[in-house]
């Protein structure tokens, strides 16, 4: 496991997450602009998931800030932020952004599997789009619901597997390619972000947070299973989306 976590790494401290989405010089204030404004065009579910102004002068850890556009919307909103990712590269930029608008919070690399943080230290966990790519997602999981106060609440979003985007990856990577055999955990571990990329049921995630007395969940279809099914995403409803939001409580 080692061995995966560097490579997953690697793989976001040379590209972090939406830095695609910006022409503009990275880490200028230009750059994070234009990162805001195509992510939540792209994903707009995203506010509605956070509830960025119902956490003012509260305690909020982010798991995996990528290039910290959610993490500045909680700062902006008055929480006691901090966020933590496992890259450097990422944890840089965001203490930049930061900086550029004048706000404070406590940003720093580390592993979701062995937060640094003590028991019952926040008041919202929220991750969107990151433990899936951690080996030990369980681990991260029980360390979310570790440092979590009794009566906080985790906010976090992970891969749906029985979705349009994870059957166009086996179209292509499995029937396609002639090999019919692999299932859809095995191309969405091989060809989607970084290695070892995981996707749930919610059968599994029930499992995986059984830890946590009160768990809700949400299906969102995204503009990556329009890609993939056209207007038949939409039209059938959101169970086949790809993205899982799982709302938790300790």
């Amino acid at each position: 496991m080692a061995e995966l976590k560097e490579a997953v790494k690697r793989h976001w401290e040379a590209d972090p997450c939406g830095a695609k989405l910006a022409g503009a010089e990275r880490g200028t204030p230009e750059f994070f602009r234009e990162v805001e404004q195509k992510r939540y065009e792209l994903e707009p579910f995203i506010p509605d998931f956070a509830q960025f102004g119902r956490w003012r002068g509260k305690r909020v850890l982010e798991v995996g800030v990528g290039l910290g556009t959610d993490f500045v919307r909680f700062a902006r909103a008055g929480a006691v932020a901090t966020g933590i990712d496992l890259t450097e590269e990422a944890a840089r930029l965001v203490r930049a952004r930061l900086g550029h608008e004048g706000l404070g919070g406590d940003v720093r690399s580390a592993d979701a599997e062995a937060l640094p943080f003590a028991d019952g230290s926040f008041d919202l966990v929220y991750s969107w789009g990151v433990l899936h790519h951690t080996p030990n997602t369980s681990r991260a999981v029980d360390e979310v619901r570790r440092v979590l106060a009794s009566d906080g609440e985790a906010r976090i979003m992970l891969y749906s597997r029985r979705s349009w985007v994870a059957f166009g990856l086996w179209a292509r990577w499995a029937l396609l390619a002639g090999r019919p055999w692999l299932t859809l955990a095995d191309v969405v571990a091989d060809h989607m972000e970084s290695p070892g990329t995981k996707a749930y049921t919610e059968h599994e995630l029930r499992r995986l947070f059984g830890g946590f007395r009160d768990v809700s969940f949400r299906h969102y279809v995204t503009p990556y299973d329009r890609r993939v099914a056209g207007p038949l995403a939409s039209l059938a409803g959101p169970r086949l989306g790809w993205f899982l939001g799982i709302v938790a409580k300790p």
